[in-house]
């Protein structure tokens, strides 16, 4: 799997040089732009409502007033502690529900773009078909709301683990982990879609290649420490990178 998240980070830097060698910019800037302005208004909603999530769950549980009563520093400092991870395990399944709204939106120009990335290194062309891209977008739908459930089932557990002393601190990591498989999960599936793989079997088939769903996912996020061009050119830099991994891992093949 190691081998698979270094391909996979490698991928990045490859489309980059594939970008700016076959001119794809304009594919680029469209959904980074859409990309910023949901990324943006996610952010602001969350920090609205972040605060008053975590103050209900310490007033319903009866944790503030227990920790009130109590006077210690050390146990107040762990607290503090749990709440911050807590914070970040909220943050996290935040932007999760935000990333399947985009994924949603833009899975037109991902479908798209994942296509012409292949094209252009087979030498071939796919010819523009509306019923394939209604196809694709049906099934980008449905895939996005498939892993939506599955990782909200996850999130919950490690939401309730979040709360377990010295376990919980390892929360945000997991949580982070499963962020990036499912993200990258969408990217690759594109792929999969284009060479007649049906949902089970892609679900099979990437599982069978999580390092590239994980390492897509993990410089995904890693683009967004930068801010502004981190998250314009990080969605399209995914659906390539995803198409160029999974194309130089099995020399053009995609089947289960």
């Amino acid at each position: 799997m190691l081998k698979e998240i270094i391909t996979a980070i490698q991928a990045y830097f490859q489309a980059h040089r594939f970008i700016n060698k076959h001119g794809l910019w304009k594919w680029i800037i469209i959904p980074g732009l859409i990309y910023c302005i949901l990324f943006v208004t996610g952010i602001w909603l969350f920090l609205k409502s972040s605060n008053y999530a975590i103050e209900l769950v310490l007033l319903k549980t009866g944790l503030k007033e227990w920790i009130q009563k109590m006077e210690n520093s050390w146990l107040n400092w762990l607290v503090i502690f749990a709440g911050f991870i807590l914070y970040l395990v909220l943050l996290l399944f935040y932007f999760s529900l935000f990333k399947y709204l985009f994924l949603i939106v833009g899975s037109p120009l991902f479908a798209y773009l994942s296509e012409k990335t292949e094209a252009i290194m087979e030498g071939t062309d796919y010819p523009f078909s509306f019923s394939q891209l209604i196809k694709d977008i049906l099934r980008g739908i449905r895939i996005a709301f498939r892993n939506m459930l599955w990782q909200t089932v996850y999130a919950l557990s490690i939401f309730i683990l979040s709360f377990i002393p010295l376990v919980g601190w390892i929360t945000p990591l997991i949580a982070l982990m499963v962020e990036c498989y499912y993200f990258g999960f969408s990217m690759l599936d594109y792929s999969s879609e284009r060479h007649k793989l049906s949902p089970s079997q892609s679900i099979a088939f990437i599982g069978q290649h999580r390092g590239l769903a994980i390492g897509n996912g993990m410089v995904f996020y890693l683009m967004h420490l930068l801010p502004i061009v981190g998250w314009l050119l990080a969605p399209s830099y995914a659906v390539i990178a995803a198409t160029i991994s999974l194309y130089g891992e099995n020399g053009g093949k995609v089947d289960n």
